[in-house]
C-alpha cells in the first residue's frame, strides 16, 4: 500500500454543495424546528447555536466537541436545552433531509472510495466534526454512502478539535498509529482541508469544483473531482 490512510472531506468534496447556501437553509430549518418543538425564539436560538459552534471550532482538546457545544449553547438558551438532545437527533433523521435540495448528486463518490481502498490501508471520512453522527450519516446517504464504508468517520461526539486546527489531523493519526507522511487528505477547502493537514505533515489534493479559498491556492495537486479520480488511479 502506498498510503497508511486516505482521508476525504464530505461537504463540497464527496457531497457537492455551495456551503454558504446549504448552511443558510439548514440553520433556518433547524431554527424553525427549535421554535416549534422546543419553544425557542428563532433569533435567540440561532445566537445560542452559533456560540456553540464557535466554541467547538476553538476547542483545545480538553473535552469532546459535543460537550463543548451543548454546554456553551446552554449559556444562552438555558440548562433546559439538554433535555432536547433527542429532539435534535430526530430532526437530523427527518426534517434535515429537506436540505438535500441544496446539494447535488455525486455518482463518482463510491468510485473514489473504491480507488482509495486500492491505495491505502485505511479510508477515513475527515468531515469537520461539528455535527452529531446522525447528521453525518444523513448527509452521506444523499450520495449513497454510509459510515460503514469508512474505517473512521469524525463527528462531534468522537472528536475534541476541529478544522482548521492541525491537531484535528494529528489526533486521527495518533488514534490509528498513522504516519502523517504516508497519509493523503482530499478536500475542497484550501485552508481547512489542505493547509491544516499540511501543518500536520499530511499531503493534500484540492478539489476545485466547490472551492473554498480565502487566500492563495496551496501548492499541491489540484483539479476537478474527475481529476482527483485520475490522480488516485495513477498513484
Amino acid at each position: 500500500m502506498k498510503y497508511d490512510a486516505i482521508m476525504f472531506d464530505l461537504d463540497g468534496t464527496l457531497l457537492p454543495m455551495d456551503n454558504d447556501v446549504f448552511i443558510r437553509e439548514y440553520v433556518s430549518l433547524l431554527a424553525q424546528m427549535a421554535e416549534k418543538k422546543c419553544g425557542y425564539e428563532k433569533e435567540l436560538f440561532q445566537k445560542g447555536m452559533w456560540m456553540g459552534v464557535v466554541a467547538m471550532m476553538k476547542n483545545d482538546g480538553s473535552c469532546k466537541n459535543e460537550d463543548r457545544f451543548w454546554n456553551v449553547s446552554a449559556r444562552i438558551l438555558g440548562e433546559g436545552l439538554h433535555q432536547y438532545v433527542s429532539v435534535f437527533d430526530e430532526f437530523y433523521q427527518n426534517e434535515f433531509h429537506e436540505t438535500k435540495a441544496f446539494t447535488s448528486p455525486n455518482p463518482m463518490a463510491k468510485q473514489a472510495l473504491e480507488e482509495a481502498r486500492k491505495k491505502a490501508s485505511k479510508v477515513i471520512l475527515a468531515t469537520n466534526p461539528l455535527f452529531p453522527e446522525v447528521a453525518v450519516r444523513t448527509r452521506m446517504s444523499w450520495i449513497g454512502l454510509k459510515p460503514e464504508d469508512f474505517d473512521w468517520v469524525t463527528n462531534y461526539a468522537n472528536s475534541s478539535t476541529c478544522k482548521p486546527n492541525p491537531q484535528y489531523y494529528k489526533d486521527i493519526c495518533e488514534q490509528f498509529e498513522l504516519d502523517p507522511s504516508k497519509c493523503l487528505m482530499i478536500g475542497n477547502n484550501a485552508q481547512e482541508d489542505i493547509e491544516a493537514a499540511a501543518a500536520a505533515g499530511i499531503a493534500g489534493f484540492l478539489i476545485k469544483d466547490w472551492l473554498i479559498c480565502e487566500g492563495e491556492l496551496p501548492d499541491c495537486p489540484q483539479g476537478s473531482f474527475e481529476d482527483m479520480l485520475d490522480y488516485l488511479k495513477g498513484l
